[in-house]
């Protein structure tokens, strides 16, 4: 039979609950009477706060396009018989074949990241670079008008084109895709979003919209690539298109996607900055949640084999193989040459620029957070208004980027500096001529009118300390910081780092023009470490982002002054909001389990939550057919506790009998065992033989299926089902006076799905579990739904 029990209503079965209903009442009356009572004073043995509503889940969030139905993700190992039997029988070789396959599909996601990334850059560079010859030779002959309007007309078919394939073919292909790997490999599963469409997509896309000069990098994009790339090869391929090799069944669950993943993110990074162990350190610090020694090793050389490929393509396009692709392309700010020197003095003014960093970065994500609230207003209306906002944002860009320039001055070029250096006609060079006469070169054209790598290249330049004027650089600080805002959010493949590294580089020259003939430090340096202080305060990266910058720079000279920026940047950015990822988890709605529980969270217990939750759905270990119809049928749970009447416990002296809990078993097994007709004439318990022959372990790492897919006829749902073999016997359950702090840890650190709260006291009659817990019930503005109370100790807890 199905047992439903109400997780708040089990008073009947523990004798102490009769007695404590009574002090319940009475407490609940004094907080309703008494508001400046702190609940951060209760002690766990009380009962808790009023409520004014029953704890809900709310698996939707905002995936692409739509509001789209999530799960989590089963990281648990699903330790039933048949996963023990495989286990046993697996031979040394199959052993050493699981580890070789693991390092070969390391290897493979490094070498297609890395092969991907440089094709990327390979058709941006050339792409850009033959629409800004053809607009610099308009503007040498003084055709502005048509050079204007060619620009303008370029960028439009690109960013129609990867705004087109994100809005009617991928719509998960849109932004960076960070924030889902974040929410994944913290056990989210958003649908459609390591597909092979939104792979094709976001590869085109990326191409089409950097070429076309939006204020938006390819390093996001990039993350996203390598993660897709990780996923296919993890599953064998596209869903329809599967491929079901045998040994491609040791990777056919979630923990190990979920490493390929990582792998795959580490290697994005690393194939956008050419820094491998930057990349390493950037999925550690920023999108893994779980981590191991043995996962580190993999991504470490999962980068390694990306920074070889890039090696060996700038190698081949060295020699001018690859049309206009040479240096530009990856970032790279080599100041290996450059002598760094500075005084006790200068850190004063590095730590002024990590408090600007922070500020400002904090002051991004505010505006950001609202512009992406409007955006998804916009969204909503439909198709058409998503691809008129994105070539709304291209069209202000190329009307800024080639008209901004005419409003600076021209500068005559130094005369040390030989004719080929200044001025310079071409796509790329650090003086411009542009529209001024010979000899003279504008410096705004040159951060404007070139592709964004170049621009990054550009203003890091070291030993110019004249190059560029304070009107020119505010200009630009203040055009891309509009630009930034406006264009992350429409509908193309977006990344974050180049826009930001943009702004902060703007403001960190600024400054170094000002400290000039007060430091020593070059005005390059003073732009990098504005950068860093600006990625250090919106996207909170420290760790990660130092090593990333030290690769960059190839000079460890920069390491202290670069640390200094990044910490205090950070701290001034974390006591104003998040970081800015995690102000888009939340827009979206993604269930992100944070790693530190809020205080409150200690004085609450897990028997006072499910107290509020739903009811307890149970079935028995050999259960009827009708009964397990009609349970998935009429439920959305995912897993449903398996428990035997009449079990007499293996304890000397004891005859009472009382209820076993058997385990836990999944829904995608109930459905399984549906499929294969595993039905049994009379209530039994069946050989372990029986079921092998039935089912294997690959079958029961499957999750497609659904109940409206199984056929039962009428004489069917009179039979029986033994759900032991397929039940995890080892599921994880906490006391019931645990801390909902304590709980939340174990949840996140171990990557579970449920947890399953146990009475404190075991008698005849009483059941052995009162509830399950699963993702949503745990965060933190779930509960403060249903008590409200607790908000007021959260905000006891700021004030001081």
């Amino acid at each position: 039979m199905v047992y439903v029990k109400k997780q708040g209503g089990h008073s009947e079965l523990r004798q102490r609950d009769v007695g404590e209903s009574m002090t319940t009442n009475h407490k609940m009356e004094e907080v309703e009477r008494e508001e400046e009572i702190d609940p951060e004073n209760n002690t766990q043995n009380q009962p808790l706060l009023k409520r004014n509503r029953t704890l809900s889940s709310n698996p939707l969030a905002l995936v692409g396009a739509k509001v789209s139905y999530i799960e989590s993700l089963d990281y648990e190992i699903n330790e039933n018989d048949l996963f023990k039997h495989d286990w046993r029988s697996r031979s040394r070789a199959q052993v050493l074949q699981y580890i070789f396959l693991k390092w070969l599909l390391a290897f493979l996601v490094g070498l297609l990241t890395g092969i991907i990334a440089t094709l990327i850059n390979l058709a941006i560079e050339n792409i850009a670079g033959y629409k800004l010859l053809a607009v610099l030779k308009y503007i040498h002959t003084e055709r502005y008008m048509m050079g204007f309007l060619y620009f303008t007309g370029i960028n439009f078919i690109l960013t129609f084109v990867a705004a087109f394939l994100c809005v009617c073919l991928a719509p998960t292909a849109a932004g960076p895709g960070i924030p889902e790997i974040k929410a994944y490999l913290n056990g989210v599963d958003t649908p459609n979003m390591y597909g092979a469409t939104t792979l094709i997509v976001k590869i085109i896309g990326s191409i089409g919209a950097v070429s076309a000069g939006l204020d938006l990098g390819k390093e996001g994009p990039l993350v996203h690539i390598g993660s897709c790339i990780a996923s296919l090869l993890g599953q064998g391929g596209p869903d329809n298109y599967r491929i079901k090799w045998r040994w491609l069944r040791y990777f056919n669950n979630d923990r190990d996607r979920r490493d390929l993943i990582t792998c795959g993110a580490s290697s994005g990074v690393c194939a956008a900055f050419r820094a491998p162990v930057g990349g390493v350190l950037f999925a550690l610090e920023e999108v893994a949640t779980w981590w191991r020694s043995a996962l580190l090793w993999r991504t470490f050389f999962s980068t390694a084999v990306v920074v070889v490929v890039l090696r060996a393509f700038i190698e081949i396009c060295n020699s001018g193989k690859c049309g206009l692709f040479g240096e530009g392309g990856l970032i790279m700010f080599d100041v290996s040459n450059v002598t760094v020197t500075y005084h006790v003095m200068d850190i004063v003014v590095v730590a002024v620029i990590g408090i600007i960093g922070g500020i400002l970065g904090s002051l991004y994500n505010h505006v950001l957070h609202k512009i992406l609230r409007l955006y998804n207003l916009i969204n909503q209306k439909g198709r058409i208004h998503k691809l008129l906002l994105s070539l709304a944002a291209a069209l202000f860009t190329s009307l800024c980027q080639y008209g901004l320039p005419f409003l600076a001055k021209c500068t005559p070029c130094d005369s040390s500096l030989p004719e080929s250096v200044c001025p310079t006609n071409g796509r790329s060079g650090n003086f411009k001529q542009f529209n001024c006469p010979p000899g003279h070169y504008n410096d705004l054209a040159t951060l404007l009118l070139t592709t964004n790598d170049d621009a990054v290249r550009n203003i890091f330049s070291t030993n110019t300390p004249k190059e560029y004027q304070p009107l020119s650089l505010l200009i630009f600080f203040a055009l891309y910081c509009i630009l930034g805002l406006i264009t992350f959010g429409i509908a193309v493949p977006s990344g974050l780092f180049l826009p930001i590294i943009l702004m902060g580089s703007g403001y960190g020259r600024l400054i170094g023009i000002y400290m000039g003939p007060h430091t020593n430090i070059d005005q390059g340096l003073f732009a990098v470490l504005g950068a860093a202080s600006l990625m250090a305060g919106s996207m909170r990266m420290t760790v990660s982002l130092c090593v990333i910058f030290l690769e960059l720079t190839n000079n460890l000279l920069l390491l202290p002054i670069t640390m200094i920026v990044l910490l205090i940047a950070k701290t001034v950015g974390d006591s104003f909001n998040p970081s800015i990822y995690e102000i888009i988890l939340h827009l979206k709605g993604l269930p992100f389990m944070d790693a530190n529980p809020e205080p409150w969270m200690r004085n609450l217990t897990v028997g006072e939550l499910v107290d509020v939750k739903a009811a307890v759905v149970t079935l028995q270990g050999v259960e009827k057919v009708a009964n397990i119809v009609d349970v998935l049928k009429n439920t959305a749970h995912n897993g449903f506790p398996v428990m035997d009447d009449g079990v007499v416990p293996p304890v000397v002296g004891q005859a009472n009998e009382a209820k076993e809990l058997h385990g836990l078993i999944l829904r995608a097994h109930l459905i399984q065992a549906l499929k294969k007709k595993w039905f049994l004439k009379e209530r039994k318990r069946t050989e372990d033989w029986e079921v092998r022959e039935k089912f294997t372990w690959v079958d029961l790492a499957e999750r497609e299926g659904r109940i409206e897919e199984v056929a039962v006829t009428s004489e069917e749902m009179e039979l029986f089902v033994d759900l032991h073999p397929l039940t995890n016997t080892t599921p994880f359950t906490v006391l019931e006076s645990t801390s909902v702090a304590k709980a939340m840890i174990l949840f996140r650190q171990v990557g579970l799905r449920h947890l399953l709260v146990v009475p404190k006291y075991q008698a005849s009659g009483v059941s052995p579990v009162i509830g399950i817990l699963t993702r949503q019930d745990l965060l933190a503005h779930n509960i403060l739904t249903v008590f409200p109370d607790l908000a007021k100790s959260k905000g006891r807890e700021k004030r001081n």
